[in-house]
Order: structure tokens, then C-alpha cells, then sequence
């Protein structure tokens, strides 16, 4: 029995499986994270990732499953992303600066990604409390930051705040809420996290 591995377009099983769950992410990404809110199905996940429902059920369980791993897959690009960016600069305006600029091009730019992080967990049952299970991975980065403030505790609950603040800022500017000019929501966001970092001062 020959033992040459079957292809199609050049492409052998081994890789269409591989490349099948990345396919369907993306179909995620689109779906959750549609302009007029989350339209996921398990049938139009497969139409748009051009799989059949028996290749879905191959990589995840069940439609909620599905929405957690797209949920997931963004978070983690978005941290990844923003780990990368203030990697590279030196000074804290800097550092600021640059993960200011990668979270808004990764999250405004591509508002489906925007959408799947910051607006899907508020609307999509199979994401409840997903929101709240990413902030701690994002308060950690923002901590790192805050060279500034000595205290441990104060600078968590500082860390705190401003993710909280900060993803108050992007779910409006993502739903229209707020409507300024790039470079002043830019400006905002980093001013917000150079003004944070600094010592406090008790009476």
C-alpha cells in the first residue's frame, strides 16, 4: 500500500487539518464581532470558513465552546500585541505611547477584533464573565508599567482603575458612544497612564 500522503491544491491532510481551526477562528472573528451585533451559528460559521459542520465538531464541541475559543484567541493576540509594544520602547511616555497606538490598531482598525473583546463579552451569554477572567492578564502588563509607584498594593489597585478605565474608553469609542478625532483619543489614553504613574503622597 503506498504510504504518499493524499493532497488537494498542493496541500496535504495533515496541513487542512491544521489550517481548518485557524479558518473557522477567523470565521468567528467576523461573526462575533459584526457591526450589528454577534451572529454566530455553527452553520453560518462553516459557510463563511467554507467547512462542512463535521469538520467543526472536529476542532470544538458546541457553538458556545467555539465562542469562547474566538473570545480567547483575540485576548491573546491583543496582549501579545501590546506586550511587544512597550517591549520596544524605553521611557514610560513611550511605553505608553506605543501600547496605546498597537491597542487602537489592533482594536479600531480592526473593529471586528474591537468588537469580539470589548463589546462581545456584554452581549453574548456563552462569553458571561469572560470579560472579567482577561482583565487580571491585562492589570498585570499595565502594573508592570508603573515604575513610578513603590507600593505594591497601590499600584495594583492604580493597574485596576485604569483598565477599568481604559476599556470604558475603547467600548465607547468602538460603539460611538464617544466620537473624538483619533489623535486625541490617542493623546487621552496616554495621558490617563502617565498621569497614574507617579508617587502618591499620603497627609
Amino acid at each position: 500500500m503506498s504510504t504518499e500522503r493524499r493532497s488537494w491544491a498542493g496541500t496535504d491532510l495533515e496541513q487542512r487539518q491544521r489550517a481548518r481551526p485557524e479558518k473557522l477562528l477567523a470565521a468567528g472573528v467576523d461573526l462575533l464581532g459584526a457591526a450589528d451585533g454577534p451572529a454566530v451559528s455553527v452553520r453560518a460559521v462553516c459557510r463563511a470558513a467554507g467547512v462542512t459542520e463535521r469538520y467543526f465538531y472536529e476542532s470544538f464541541g458546541d457553538r458556545e465552546e467555539f465562542v469562547r475559543a474566538v473570545y480567547a484567541d483575540v485576548g491573546e493576540r491583543a496582549h501579545l500585541t501590546l506586550v511587544g509594544a512597550v517591549e520596544s520602547a524605553a521611557t514610560p511616555r513611550d511605553r505608553a505611547t506605543a501600547g496605546v497606538l498597537a491597542f487602537v490598531e489592533l482594536m479600531v482598525d480592526h473593529p471586528e477584533m474591537g468588537r469580539v473583546l470589548m463589546l462581545a463579552p456584554i452581549t453574548e451569554p456563552a462569553l458571561g464573565g469572560r470579560g472579567l477572567a482577561l482583565a487580571p492578564t491585562f492589570v498585570v502588563l499595565v502594573q508592570d508599567q508603573l515604575d513610578a509607584v513603590r507600593d505594591p498594593a497601590q499600584r495594583q489597585l492604580v493597574a485596576v482603575g485604569l483598565v477599568g478605565a481604559l476599556t470604558s474608553l475603547f467600548i465607547g469609542y468602538l460603539d460611538g458612544t464617544i466620537a473624538p478625532d483619533r489623535e486625541r483619543f490617542v493623546a487621552h489614553c496616554v495621558d490617563l497612564l502617565i498621569g497614574a504613574n507617579r508617587p502618591v503622597r499620603r497627609a
